[in-house]
């Protein structure tokens, strides 16, 4: 009965660890080919830029659409088209049609995040979404560190191309596996994309501001979370350079570091789903975002490969906790009917923000030095933590969203089941 019980969850988990490892092959192989292409660092970081940009442009009306179409489909169908555009790279020579496609490629993956989000929401029942949630960090950090040792031996064997390759054959995969799951909504679906015009994508964005406002604190914690999210992005974006040129480790000494913070997401995940009943949300938040922090502080503070390996075991340790608790926080307290619509306004801020955090901390990085920029960065994503504890460790629970207190929510469910 138990298996029964986890055997849908189960086969998500598989289709998201297929994808995932997929995805990591794909990065580094469109790394290499872009810079084989160019030569240039440069037209590398376009690729980075590429996602957010693509974000910005998605959210603002996605969302209105995740949460009007079958969920279990639309993943399925953006599965085939990033597989179906990825199978063409190898018969590309430009690199202006190289960035058009991963640009496409990203707003299909804009798209895919929150819609995944909502279907596990209702696959899977609230009190094993904690357990849930620590094995899909698991899933995660797998990828990252299976993904560079798959790409690695593919470059071995072949080309790059063979790698951009396997990771179109991960995703027809992952198609397949979330066909084999259950079709969480049965009703006949209309076409609706006649329907969906500004004046509803307007309205829909009323309605996300309504609910902020009614469950203020739901969204408080919803918007430090995206704090989270901007300064490990800008953070991040320093990482190899600092670890490079500041503390002198070769890359392949930076390679195995990358490796031990993927055993700190691994280590953490796996007690988050041993001892998922004894641990409370609001300490997974609060106390994950101080690690993760503190974590960061270590590195800044580091001379040398063993204080780095620490840092990065902290961050990622405490990183696996805080994913964990927000996840689920975000899945209990935000109604399904309108989970879509609500991470799409708020993911399109977010993204907004990690662009320009990353800009600007690369300028500073440029007029200052790097350690000094790193370790303000580090000391004010620690502020943050402090902010994030206070809020969510001074929240009674009785104060969270509930679902069935809300009349409005009644709309929603009869606009998602016209």
């Amino acid at each position: 009965m138990k298996f029964m019980k986890w055997k849908d969850p189960v086969l998500l988990l598989l289709g998201i660890g297929t994808s995932n490892i997929g995805a990591w092959v794909y990065l580094i192989a469109l790394n290499l080919i872009v810079l084989d292409m160019t030569g240039s660092p440069l037209a590398v970081s376009i690729l980075y830029i590429l996602l957010p940009v693509a974000t910005l442009c998605t959210n603002f009306w996605s969302g209105s659409f995740i949460d009007r179409l079958n969920k279990r489909n639309l993943m399925i169908s953006l599965d085939v088209i990033k597989a179906s555009l990825i199978l063409v790279f190898p018969f590309i020579d430009s690199i202006v049609l190289i960035y058009v496609f991963v640009f496409v490629i990203n707003i299909a993956s804009s798209i895919f995040g929150p819609t995944s989000m909502v279907y596990m929401t209702k696959l899977v029942p609230k009190g094993d979404r904690q357990r849930f949630n620590s094995l899909r960090n698991f899933i995660n950090s797998c990828g990252f560190i299976l993904g560079p040792s798959i790409a690695g031996s593919l470059f071995m064997m072949g080309s790059p191309y063979l790698a951009i390759q396997l990771n179109a054959v991960a995703l027809f995969i992952s198609a397949v596996i979330i066909l084999l799951l259950p079709n969480l909504e049965l009703r006949n679906e209309k076409v609706i994309s006649g329907k969906i015009n500004l004046a509803i994508i307007a309205n829909d964005w009323k309605k996300v501001v309504c609910f902020s406002k009614s469950n203020a604190h739901v969204a408080l914690v919803y918007v430090l979370f995206s704090g989270v999210i901007v300064f490990m992005s800008a953070l991040d974006s320093l990482e190899a350079v600092f670890a490079t040129e500041v503390l002198s480790l070769s890359e392949s000494t930076y390679g195995f570091l990358v490796s031990v913070a993927g055993i700190g997401i691994i280590l953490g995940s796996l007690a988050n789903a041993l001892f998922a009943k004894y641990l409370k949300l609001n300490i997974l938040m609060g106390f994950g975002t101080i690690l993760t922090s503190v974590g960061y502080l270590i590195f800044a503070f580091s001379s040398a490969f063993i204080g780095a390996a620490i840092g990065f075991l902290t961050l990622t340790f405490g990183l696996s906790f805080a994913n964990t608790g927000f996840l689920t926080f975000y899945q209990n307290n935000v109604p399904v009917e309108m989970m879509g619509r609500f991470s799409s306004v708020f993911g399109m801020v977010e993204a907004l923000f990690v662009t320009l955090f990353t800009a600007a901390i690369g300028l500073f990085a440029e007029l200052f030095e790097i350690r000094q920029t790193y370790i303000v960065g580090s000391f004010a994503f620690l502020i943050l933590g402090v902010v994030i504890n206070m809020v969510v460790l001074n929240k009674s629970k009785g104060n969270y969203y509930n679902p069935e207190e809300v009349e409005w929510t009644r709309e929603i469910k009869q606009e998602t089941n016209v």
